[in-house]
Protein backbone atom coordinates (compact mmCIF):
# COMPACT_ATOMS: atom_id res chain seq x y z
CA UNK A 1 0.00 0.00 0.00
CA UNK A 2 1.72 3.13 -1.30
CA UNK A 3 0.90 5.62 1.41
CA UNK A 4 2.28 3.36 4.16
CA UNK A 5 5.51 2.09 2.68
CA UNK A 6 8.73 0.61 4.00
CA UNK A 7 10.53 3.74 2.79
CA UNK A 8 8.66 5.81 5.39
CA UNK A 9 9.24 3.16 8.06
CA UNK A 10 12.97 3.42 7.38
CA UNK A 11 12.77 7.22 7.54
CA UNK A 12 11.13 7.14 10.94
CA UNK A 13 13.71 4.68 12.25
CA UNK A 14 16.62 6.70 10.89
CA UNK A 15 15.26 9.92 12.34
CA UNK A 16 14.88 8.23 15.71
CA UNK A 17 18.54 7.17 15.62
CA UNK A 18 19.91 10.44 14.25
CA UNK A 19 18.26 12.81 16.73
CA UNK A 20 20.98 13.82 19.20
CA UNK A 21 21.46 16.65 21.63
CA UNK A 22 22.03 20.22 20.45
CA UNK A 23 20.85 23.61 21.65
CA UNK A 24 17.11 24.23 21.15
CA UNK A 25 16.17 26.29 18.11
CA UNK A 26 13.27 27.23 15.85
CA UNK A 27 11.82 25.72 12.65
CA UNK A 28 8.87 24.15 14.47
CA UNK A 29 6.45 24.92 11.63
CA UNK A 30 8.77 23.30 9.09
CA UNK A 31 9.05 20.20 11.25
CA UNK A 32 5.27 19.92 11.44
CA UNK A 33 5.08 20.17 7.65
CA UNK A 34 7.64 17.39 7.29
CA UNK A 35 5.86 15.23 9.85
CA UNK A 36 2.60 15.67 7.95
CA UNK A 37 4.33 14.37 4.83
CA UNK A 38 5.69 11.36 6.71
CA UNK A 39 2.26 10.29 7.97
CA UNK A 40 0.68 10.99 4.59
CA UNK A 41 0.91 9.68 1.07
CA UNK A 42 4.24 11.13 0.05
CA UNK A 43 6.55 9.07 2.18
CA UNK A 44 10.19 10.06 2.62
CA UNK A 45 10.59 11.82 -0.71
CA UNK A 46 7.85 14.35 0.13
CA UNK A 47 10.05 15.73 2.91
CA UNK A 48 11.99 18.71 1.62
CA UNK A 49 15.72 18.07 1.89
CA UNK A 50 15.26 14.43 2.89
CA UNK A 51 15.44 12.74 6.26
CA UNK A 52 18.84 14.17 7.22
CA UNK A 53 17.47 17.69 6.98
CA UNK A 54 14.47 16.75 9.10
CA UNK A 55 16.75 15.14 11.70
CA UNK A 56 18.78 18.34 11.84
CA UNK A 57 15.66 20.42 12.43
CA UNK A 58 14.60 18.16 15.30
CA UNK A 59 18.06 18.34 16.86
CA UNK A 60 17.96 22.12 16.71
CA UNK A 61 14.45 22.20 18.16
CA UNK A 62 15.03 20.44 21.45
CA UNK A 63 17.71 17.77 21.33
CA UNK A 64 17.77 14.01 21.53
CA UNK A 65 15.19 13.39 24.23
CA UNK A 66 12.47 15.42 22.54
CA UNK A 67 13.38 14.02 19.13
CA UNK A 68 12.95 10.47 20.44
CA UNK A 69 9.61 11.30 22.09
CA UNK A 70 8.31 13.06 19.00
CA UNK A 71 9.21 10.29 16.58
CA UNK A 72 7.75 7.63 18.88
CA UNK A 73 4.43 9.53 18.96
CA UNK A 74 4.43 10.22 15.22
CA UNK A 75 5.20 6.57 14.49
CA UNK A 76 2.21 5.61 16.66
CA UNK A 77 0.02 8.05 14.69
CA UNK A 78 1.20 6.59 11.42
CA UNK A 79 0.63 2.99 12.54
CA UNK A 80 -2.87 3.79 13.78
CA UNK A 81 -3.69 5.63 10.54
CA UNK A 82 -2.55 2.59 8.57
CA UNK A 83 -4.89 0.38 10.61
CA UNK A 84 -7.72 2.86 10.13
CA UNK A 85 -7.04 2.96 6.38
CA UNK A 86 -7.11 -0.84 6.12
CA UNK A 87 -10.31 -1.29 8.12
CA UNK A 88 -12.45 1.61 6.94
CA UNK A 89 -12.72 1.93 3.18
CA UNK A 90 -15.03 4.93 3.54
CA UNK A 91 -12.27 6.89 5.29
CA UNK A 92 -9.49 6.25 2.79
CA UNK A 93 -9.88 9.40 0.72
CA UNK A 94 -9.98 11.64 3.77
CA UNK A 95 -6.90 9.88 5.21
CA UNK A 96 -5.02 10.41 1.94
CA UNK A 97 -5.80 14.13 2.10
CA UNK A 98 -4.74 14.61 5.73
CA UNK A 99 -1.35 16.27 4.98
CA UNK A 100 -3.26 19.11 3.28
CA UNK A 101 -5.87 19.39 6.04
CA UNK A 102 -5.16 22.46 8.25
CA UNK A 103 -7.16 21.01 11.16
CA UNK A 104 -5.03 17.86 11.10
CA UNK A 105 -1.92 20.04 10.94
CA UNK A 106 -3.09 21.78 14.13
CA UNK A 107 -3.61 18.39 15.75
CA UNK A 108 -0.09 17.25 14.84
CA UNK A 109 1.28 20.55 16.14
CA UNK A 110 -0.53 20.05 19.44
CA UNK A 111 0.80 16.49 19.66
CA UNK A 112 4.34 17.67 18.97
CA UNK A 113 4.14 20.27 21.73
CA UNK A 114 2.72 17.79 24.24
CA UNK A 115 5.42 15.26 23.36
CA UNK A 116 7.91 17.69 24.91
CA UNK A 117 6.39 17.09 28.33
CA UNK A 118 6.56 13.33 28.69
CA UNK A 119 8.88 10.47 27.82
CA UNK A 120 6.44 7.79 29.05
CA UNK A 121 5.61 5.64 26.04
CA UNK A 122 2.07 4.83 27.16
CA UNK A 123 1.31 8.55 27.38
CA UNK A 124 2.79 9.17 23.93
CA UNK A 125 0.56 6.38 22.58
CA UNK A 126 -2.43 8.10 24.19
CA UNK A 127 -1.61 11.27 22.26
CA UNK A 128 -1.55 9.30 19.01
CA UNK A 129 -4.87 7.59 19.72
CA UNK A 130 -6.55 10.87 20.56
CA UNK A 131 -5.48 12.30 17.19
CA UNK A 132 -6.35 9.23 15.09
CA UNK A 133 -9.68 8.60 16.82
CA UNK A 134 -10.41 12.27 16.15
CA UNK A 135 -9.75 11.57 12.47
CA UNK A 136 -12.04 8.53 12.64
CA UNK A 137 -14.87 10.53 14.21
CA UNK A 138 -14.19 13.63 12.08
CA UNK A 139 -13.77 15.59 15.31
CA UNK A 140 -10.48 17.44 15.67
CA UNK A 141 -11.87 20.57 17.32
CA UNK A 142 -8.71 22.30 18.59
CA UNK A 143 -9.77 23.38 22.08
CA UNK A 144 -11.29 20.04 23.04
CA UNK A 145 -8.35 18.19 21.47
CA UNK A 146 -5.80 20.24 23.42
CA UNK A 147 -7.63 19.61 26.71
CA UNK A 148 -7.65 15.87 26.07
CA UNK A 149 -3.98 15.85 25.10
CA UNK A 150 -3.05 17.73 28.24
CA UNK A 151 -4.94 15.16 30.29
CA UNK A 152 -3.31 12.32 28.34
CA UNK A 153 0.15 13.49 29.43
CA UNK A 154 -0.79 14.43 33.01
CA UNK A 155 -3.02 11.58 34.17
CA UNK A 156 -1.50 8.43 35.64
CA UNK A 157 -2.40 4.91 34.55
CA UNK A 158 -4.24 4.48 37.84
CA UNK A 159 -6.33 7.59 37.16
CA UNK A 160 -7.47 6.21 33.82
CA UNK A 161 -8.26 2.79 35.30
CA UNK A 162 -10.46 4.52 37.91
CA UNK A 163 -12.18 6.50 35.15
CA UNK A 164 -12.82 3.33 33.12
CA UNK A 165 -14.14 1.39 36.12
CA UNK A 166 -16.46 4.20 37.11
CA UNK A 167 -17.74 4.57 33.54
CA UNK A 168 -18.43 0.83 33.24
CA UNK A 169 -20.39 0.79 36.50
CA UNK A 170 -22.39 3.83 35.47
CA UNK A 171 -23.34 1.93 32.33
CA UNK A 172 -24.29 -1.32 34.08
CA UNK A 173 -26.34 0.45 36.79
CA UNK A 174 -28.08 2.75 34.31
CA UNK A 175 -26.63 5.87 35.91
CA UNK A 176 -26.07 8.89 33.70
CA UNK A 177 -24.63 12.37 34.10
CA UNK A 178 -26.07 14.92 34.66
CA UNK A 179 -28.66 13.64 37.12
CA UNK A 180 -31.97 15.22 37.99
CA UNK A 181 -33.64 15.09 41.39
CA UNK A 182 -37.25 14.75 40.30
CA UNK A 183 -37.01 11.10 39.29
CA UNK A 184 -35.07 9.79 42.29
CA UNK A 185 -31.86 9.10 40.35
CA UNK A 186 -29.78 11.00 42.90
CA UNK A 187 -29.57 7.71 44.81
CA UNK A 188 -27.74 6.06 41.92
CA UNK A 189 -24.22 7.31 42.71
CA UNK A 190 -24.49 5.08 45.79
CA UNK A 191 -25.29 2.11 43.54
CA UNK A 192 -22.25 2.78 41.39
CA UNK A 193 -19.85 2.95 44.32
CA UNK A 194 -21.40 -0.04 46.08
CA UNK A 195 -20.86 -2.07 42.91
CA UNK A 196 -17.21 -1.02 42.82
CA UNK A 197 -16.80 -2.01 46.46
CA UNK A 198 -18.41 -5.39 45.85
CA UNK A 199 -15.95 -6.00 43.00
CA UNK A 200 -13.11 -5.16 45.41
CA UNK A 201 -12.00 -2.37 43.08
CA UNK A 202 -12.33 -0.08 46.08
CA UNK A 203 -10.92 -1.24 49.41
CA UNK A 204 -9.83 0.40 52.65
CA UNK A 205 -6.24 -0.24 51.56
CA UNK A 206 -6.46 1.72 48.30
CA UNK A 207 -8.99 4.40 49.23
CA UNK A 208 -6.42 7.21 49.49
CA UNK A 209 -4.95 6.35 46.09
CA UNK A 210 -8.43 6.36 44.54
CA UNK A 211 -9.29 9.64 46.24
CA UNK A 212 -6.16 11.19 44.69
CA UNK A 213 -7.18 9.88 41.27
CA UNK A 214 -10.66 11.32 41.66
CA UNK A 215 -9.24 14.73 42.49
CA UNK A 216 -7.07 14.68 39.35
CA UNK A 217 -10.02 13.51 37.24
CA UNK A 218 -12.23 16.27 38.64
CA UNK A 219 -9.44 18.75 37.94
CA UNK A 220 -9.53 18.01 34.20
CA UNK A 221 -13.33 17.88 34.09
CA UNK A 222 -13.67 14.14 33.52
CA UNK A 223 -15.55 13.54 36.77
CA UNK A 224 -17.90 15.68 38.84
CA UNK A 225 -18.96 15.29 42.43
CA UNK A 226 -22.65 14.63 43.06
CA UNK A 227 -23.84 16.05 46.36
CA UNK A 228 -25.99 13.61 48.31
CA UNK A 229 -26.88 13.03 51.95
CA UNK A 230 -24.90 9.81 51.85
CA UNK A 231 -21.77 9.99 54.00
CA UNK A 232 -18.89 7.79 52.97
CA UNK A 233 -15.12 7.73 52.95
CA UNK A 234 -15.05 8.50 49.21
CA UNK A 235 -16.80 11.37 47.41
CA UNK A 236 -19.72 10.39 45.21
CA UNK A 237 -18.60 11.29 41.71
CA UNK A 238 -19.73 10.37 38.22
CA UNK A 239 -18.01 10.46 34.85
CA UNK A 240 -18.97 13.55 32.85
CA UNK A 241 -19.69 13.57 29.08
CA UNK A 242 -16.18 14.98 28.56
CA UNK A 243 -14.76 12.04 30.52
CA UNK A 244 -16.74 9.59 28.37
CA UNK A 245 -15.44 11.29 25.23
CA UNK A 246 -11.88 11.04 26.54
CA UNK A 247 -12.28 7.29 27.08
CA UNK A 248 -13.61 6.88 23.54
CA UNK A 249 -10.62 8.77 22.17
CA UNK A 250 -8.25 6.43 24.03
CA UNK A 251 -9.70 3.27 22.46
CA UNK A 252 -7.12 1.30 20.54
CA UNK A 253 -7.65 1.51 16.80
CA UNK A 254 -6.52 -2.08 16.32
CA UNK A 255 -9.32 -3.53 18.51
CA UNK A 256 -12.13 -1.36 17.16
CA UNK A 257 -14.58 -2.73 14.59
Amino acid sequence: MGQFDTETDAALMQLNYEANSEAPGGEFAEIIGDLLMLVGTGGLWAVTGGISNLALKVRKLAGASYGSNLIYAITAVRNDLRTLFERHEELRESIKSLPANPTFAEAISALALRAMHTSVKDRLKRLARIVVNGVKEDDLEPESLDDMMRAATELKDRDISVLKALSEKQCTTGTFYPLTSHDGTLNRPREVWQALELDRFITLANQMEIRSSLERLKGVGFCAEIHTTDSNWLPRVLVTPLGEKFLLRLKEIAVQP
